[in-house]
């Protein structure tokens, strides 16, 4: 009985040691074996003392360590790298103008067609307006007529002037002379202002453009009577889109920087609209004056050069703000990076042996990260073999194809992350 429980405890023995084994050999660490130093009869009596193991070449399994792991690898370096944001905004006009009647009266011609583009100052809209040029033309005769009475008054004014000299006219009657010239030149200049308000008033009949711009369909035709009034017909809605702006908003964590680029003038803004491939560059024009404590955002206006009306208002078009551009920017493929519990890090290797390095993360430019800390620009990184990596693994550059290219890091399965 005490012989058979000794071969179970040899036999439990022998399996936690291959256990071991198993995970240390997993890992890449050297096996130790106990047989060297305990007699392997008195655990094992049933089996003989394996042999040593015997080292191979590269790819192959050593003296008691891992496989060399495959990779694929890239040169971490230095190069310029922009600093941008990436937003997503609006096309707006920079003057949008409703043209409404300012008189009652009928529409007697349409001048522009629906959708063309218009100059400031051309006509849109002939209203009816033979009363206010028959008013004119009452106020003028009026004003003809005092001035025919002002002669009159002038000349008795002056033979008043002449009696009084001679003691021959009383004063009473010059006073009365005088007063008489006084009130037709005024009337005469009353006259004048109500002409020259008829005519203002007739320059209403004649509707120009206020603004340059794409003008809309005619809200109403030939024959149709126009209100004035804030609650009456919009004869027509003119978008100045020459300039144009873009609205956007970014965080507001990057204002300082926004402000900062403006003042040196390295801010260059790019805008593409949705569904277009053409891309047109601008300046930024203007910063709310406040942040939106809702969403901590702040709305920003570029402005863009838009004669080939690449840019439509209301449409909405991805913007690309450049702050600056930083000459010798520490770079890695985007692969390269992974996260572990410290943070990030990137394997590498150094002599055939992967070694992980902690980086600090600055930005993502395309499909390059920008390193802070933890690289000077020259090392090798792991892109593509990363899961099967730790800490002194060794490792073997996959073969390269006929052009001398890596395979791309899409095309394994053991991508992936330690740490």
């Amino acid at each position: 009985m005490a012989r058979l429980s000794l071969g179970r405890l040899a036999l439990f023995s022998a399996a936690g040691i291959l256990a071991v084994g198993a995970a240390l050999h997993y890992t890449g660490r050297p096996i130790p074996w106990p047989l060297d130093q305990v007699p392997y009869g008195k655990l094992i009596p049933t089996q003989a003392k394996p042999p040593a193991p015997v080292a191979t070449g590269p790819g192959g399994r050593g003296s008691g360590s891992r496989p060399a792991v495959t990779v694929v690898t890239a040169k971490a370096e230095r190069r310029a790298m922009p600093v941008r944001l990436d937003a997503i905004g609006t096309v707006q006009a920079i003057s949008s103008v409703n043209v409404r009647s300012r008189v009652d009266t009928q529409i007697t011609e349409v001048a522009f067609k629906d959708g063309g583009y218009v100059k400031k100052g051309d006509v849109l809209f002939r209203l009816d307006s033979r009363l206010a040029e028959a008013l004119i033309k009452q106020s003028e005769a009026g004003v003809a007529k005092d001035r025919a009475s002002l002669a009159s008054a002038e000349t008795d004014l002056r033979r008043a002037e002449e009696l009084a000299k001679r003691d021959f006219a009383t004063d009473q009657r010059l006073d009365t002379a005088r007063t008489q010239v006084a009130t037709l030149k005024a009337a005469i200049r009353g006259g004048e202002a109500a002409v020259e308000a008829l005519k203002v008033q007739l320059s209403y009949y004649t509707i120009l453009a206020p603004v340059s711009g794409r003008i809309g369909a005619a809200g109403l035709k030939e024959g149709n009577i126009a209100k004035t009034g804030d609650n009456s017909t919009v004869l027509v809605t003119i978008n100045q889109i020459d300039p144009i702006y873009v609205s956007f908003a970014v965080a507001q964590r990057h204002l300082p920087d926004i402000r900062t680029a403006m003042a040196a003038g390295t801010a260059v803004v790019q805008a593409t609209q949705h569904g277009v491939s053409k891309s047109v560059e601008g300046t930024i024009a203007v910063i709310d004056n406040l942040v939106d404590a809702t969403t901590g955002t702040i709305q920003i206006r570029a402005s863009f050069e838009n004669a080939d009306e690449t840019l439509w208002p209301g449409a909405l078009c991805q913007v690309r703000v450049t702050l600056r551009v930083d000459p010798h920017a520490v770079t890695v493929p985007r692969e390269a990076i992974q996260t572990g519990q410290n943070g990030s890090f990137v394997f590498v290797v150094e002599d055939g042996v992967a070694r992980a390095r902690t980086v600090a993360v600055d930005r993502t430019v395309d499909d390059r990260v920008v390193i802070t800390s933890g690289l000077v620009g020259d090392e090798t990184v792991v892109v593509d073999g990363q899961l099967l990596l730790t800490e002194g693994a060794r490792t073997v550059e996959r073969k390269r194809d006929r052009g001398g290219q890596s395979p791309p890091p899409n095309q394994t399965s053991l991508r992936g992350s330690a740490g």
